[in-house]
């Protein structure tokens, strides 16, 4: 057995055999993949192997488009077959929502480039006539995905990789796990039978890696805990039943191919044909997380005990659709561990804090996701980025510093129980909430606030009326505009027109300081560093020359630096800041330190045309009039003032395009301040305003967003942002950037879509008949009085005036390209002196 390898799997499922495979694929030709068992002994060998390729995230259908297409080569390649049916997927609507919500996931597919068609019930019945359709609204039909065994794919694939030179051992389990600075030494038992259960035996060896991959399904918490790092990777029982024969799908079958994957989304259940029967797998509710803290040694291949009553209503409704499966007997029944974590999609890429550690852990759909994930992980090992933006799959997303296993556990719970929820671009999930609040919280929430969460914390998404009931923003949810809608408008006219007051307290702020902070953070963003007292907008990219994080640089002294950066994205951005100190320092870079102060300032932003008047009512330090005028306190700066008794870093910078400030301030003072705000607004007609509001406005100023314009896909020049980009001076990514070169460019567009709908920025763009782009971003427009969108087309287009169609609710709609910040384009708004 081989004890230097250049990269160490850990894990026999069909994700782990997959990386290995994609590695070697690569160009790594020194690749061992271990597992503690036989392959596929974990949650593969009891998947029901389905492979639904829609999917709300734009990386996911990425990811899941690649497997199929992959499973459908290992035949030719490996001699096995995979076993895969490619018999279609017919997800069926019994209401308007649904439908809508089929329309949203189609126009995310045609982005990726996912066939797909709807279907009346009449065409339904017709096609399929053992489907009752008498009570649907109709469906959508994708006909090239199906199902496959998931043993016989992962085996093809192990073989794959094996002719690829992968060498794969089995009843080896990692015990161990410790970074030596250039390669991990990782501490292999060997496992034996002993009474029919798996224990470890004495013999024991160490592998040295450079790089290791974790893919141990339900065994994620033990090796979390083996790193030292946390990961909400919780297992949670998925029950699926088999049914005998059915006579008249017997029957059908003597004149027709096999029936179509079936998901009846509105009664929580998918069901497939199995040798003249039915397989039916529920996401019932109450379903229990099990192995919240690892998996007992005598688990191997095993399943739980049966809960039929739990499935009841899914029983009953499997009848109710398919109704020639009323007097079929069952034939078998499965209740076995499937890992989930709270957004339902998986923990790819680097580990948090730790080098050369890359997990793929948590999927729930993990045989539909493993070929992708294979893919564009061996991407991000071999090249240094994958060709997709992973961010939002990237394991920091989970932040260390609150998220516990209690946490974990409740919300994947919640999220198995959500999996044929309507899934609106605005659902706020219940569970584990509220956890982190900022001291303003009961106050916003007595004004109506109906909060979001963003890394945990509670932001407010819009106020509604102040005796709203607990159900009213689940109740205000749709995929056309909400009773939510009217209340984001009149916020975001307050903005405009007057005065609006918006919490930011979930922005992520890091402060970087010592001798070398200066040439650090110069080799590490594009931009120019600000003098002292001034600020910068600027972007740390990747080796690929892509956008890896943006920040809002402040210069607080000559070698001391605020960083503010995106709310959802602070623990990503610390790891990434720690780890890019620690090779700036050992390349020889002067000391480097970096303090995350997050929850140590409240942020507050105030903006519209009375911002002055709020103001001048409350600071403290000189003449009102002439404190914040433009000559005193310019755009772009930053002042330490005192806004009554509260000290406060006043940044004058608004992510509305407005006059305005962000007030940062000790977060201990925050209840202060805010009734200190809202009391000089008062006749200024000051109003609390939510991030949908502030979302729709900086579209009108096209500023982009991290997460949606921003990312690992795209270049700041192919984000159309030249302006904060220094070519003059090197930086990390500068060669990349340039050689990359516009593959696609930003635009804005205004968009005379349907009177009850907007955008919601997964929506894909047409020139004719021909699809040129997607929208990133989308919302409604006060100030133009019509839908907003931004997003990427080819670079021949993205030039104002160009009129272009954006498929939104089934249908294309009129869209023209407009020159970038269409509000107040000359900024002049936004300089407004006092």
């Amino acid at each position: 057995m081989k004890t230097n390898v250049k990269a160490l799997v850990i894990g026999g499922g069909a994700v782990g055999t997959s990386i290995a495979y994609h590695l070697a694929r690569a160009g790594w030709s020194d690749v061992m993949l271990v597992e503690r068992d036989e392959l596929t002994s974990g949650s593969t060998w009891h998947a029901a192997g389905l492979l639904p390729l829609f999917n709300m995230s734009y990386a996911t259908s990425h990811i899941h488009d690649y497997s199929v297409k992959f499973y459908k080569t290992l035949e030719e390649e490996t001699g096995l077959n995979a076993g895969f049916a490619v018999v279609g997927n017919l997800r069926m609507a019994q209401t308007q929502a649904r439908m809508d919500e089929y329309q949203l996931y189609a126009s995310t597919a045609e982005s990726v480039g996912v066939p797909y068609e709807f279907l009346t019930p009449d065409q339904i019945k017709e096609r399929w006539p053992l489907v009752r359709t008498d009570d649907l609204e109709g469906a959508l039909f994708h006909p090239t995905d199906g199902y496959i065994n998931p043993a016989d794919v992962t085996m093809a694939m192990a073989k794959g990789a094996r002719q690829r030179g992968v060498m794969i051992e089995r009843k080896w389990q990692a015990d161990g796990f410790e970074w030596k600075g250039d390669h991990w030494d990782v501490t292999l038992t060997k496992m034996v039978e002993k009474g029919g259960n798996l224990v470890p035996s004495d013999e024991q060896i160490i592998i040295s890696a450079e790089h290791v991959v974790t893919a141990s399904g339900n065994h994620a918490q033990r090796t979390a805990r083996m790193l030292g790092i946390k990961m909400p990777a919780i297992p949670v029982e998925h029950q699926f039943i088999v049914t005998e024969p059915d006579p008249a799908l017997v029957d059908y079958r003597k004149t027709h191919g096999e029936h179509p994957v079936l998901r009846d989304a509105d009664a929580k259940w998918y069901v497939r044909e199995e040798r003249g029967g039915w397989i039916l797998g529920p996401y019932e509710l109450n379903a229990p997380a099990r192995f919240a803290y690892g998996v007992p040694d005598s688990f191997r291949a095993d399943l739980f005990p049966l809960d039929l009553e739990r499935i009841e209503e899914e029983y009953m409704s499997m009848i109710h659709r398919i109704p020639t499966s009323e007097t079929v007997g069952l034939k078998d029944d499965f209740n076995g561990p499937i890992c989930y974590t709270p957004d339902g999609n998986p923990l790819v890429g680097p580990a948090p804090g730790l080098r050369n550690m890359w997990l793929a852990e948590g999927f729930s759909f993990g045989i539909t996701a493993a070929g992708g994930t294979g893919y564009y992980l061996a991407q991000m090992m071999v090249e240094g980025e994958a060709e997709i933006d992973m961010a939002s799959l990237d394991p920091k997303r989970y932040g260390e510093e609150w998220m516990t296993t209690d946490y974990a556990v409740k919300k994947n719970e919640e999220c198995y129980e959500h999996v044929f929820i309507l899934h609106h671009p605005d659902e706020e999930r219940e569970a584990a909430r509220p956890l982190r609040t900022g001291p303003a919280y009961d106050r916003q929430k007595a004004l109506g606030a109906q909060f979001g969460c963003v890394s945990g914390f509670e932001r407010p998404n819009y106020y509604g009326p102040k005796d709203a009931p607990a159900n009213f923003d689940h109740d205000a949810r749709s995929f056309r505009r909400g009773d939510w809608w009217q209340y984001a408008v009149n916020e975001a006219k307050a903005i405009r027109e007057g005065v609006g007051l918006i919490d930011a307290t979930a922005f992520a702020k890091h402060v970087v300081t010592g001798p070398g902070a200066t040439a650090f953070l110069d080799q590490f963003t594009c931009n120019k560093l600000p003098k002292v007292g001034r600020i910068n907008l600027t972007y740390a990219l990747t080796g690929a020359g892509t956008t890896r994080t943006e920040y809002t640089i402040v210069r607080l002294s000559e070698d001391e630096y605020y960083l503010v950066s995106a709310g959802a994205w602070a623990a990503y951005d610390r790891d990434y800041l720690q780890k890019s100190i620690e090779d700036f320092m050992a390349q020889g870079g002067a000391y480097v330190a970096l303090q995350d102060v997050t929850t140590q300032w409240g942020v507050f932003a105030i903006a519209g045309p009375k911002t002055r008047l709020v103001l001048n009512e409350l600071v403290r330090d000189g003449d009102p009039e002439t404190v914040l005028s433009n000559k005193r306190f310019p755009w772009l700066s930053m002042r330490n003032i005192e806004l009554g008794m509260c000290p406060v870093r006043a940044i004058r910078v608004a992510y509305t395009g407005e006059l305005g400030w962000e007030l940062h301030h000790p977060i201990e003072m925050q209840n202060y301040l805010w009734d200190q705000l809202m009391a000089a607004g008062e006749k200024h007609g000051l109003k609390p305003v939510g991030a949908r509001a502030q979302n729709w406005l900086r579209q009108e100023k096209s500023y982009r967003a991290f997460g949606n314009e921003l990312g690992r896909d795209a270049t700041p020049l192919e984000a159309d942002l030249p302006r904060f980009v220094d070519l003059s001076k090197d930086f990390h990514g500068k060669a990349a950037m340039e050689e990359t070169g516009i593959r696609a460019k930003c635009v804005t567009l205004l968009i005379d879509g349907p009177e009850d709908a907007d955008p919601w920025g997964r929506e894909a763009l047409y020139d004719g008949e021909t699809k040129v782009g997607r929208l990133t971003s989308g919302g409604y427009s006060v100030a133009f009085g019509k839908s907003i969108g931004m997003g990427y087309v080819t670079p021949d287009l993205a030039v104002p005036g160009t009129k272009l169609k954006v498929r939104m609710q089934g249908a294309l709609w009129d869209a023209e390209i407009t020159e970038d910040s269409p509000y107040d384009p000359k900024n002049e708004v936004i300089r407004k002196d006092g």
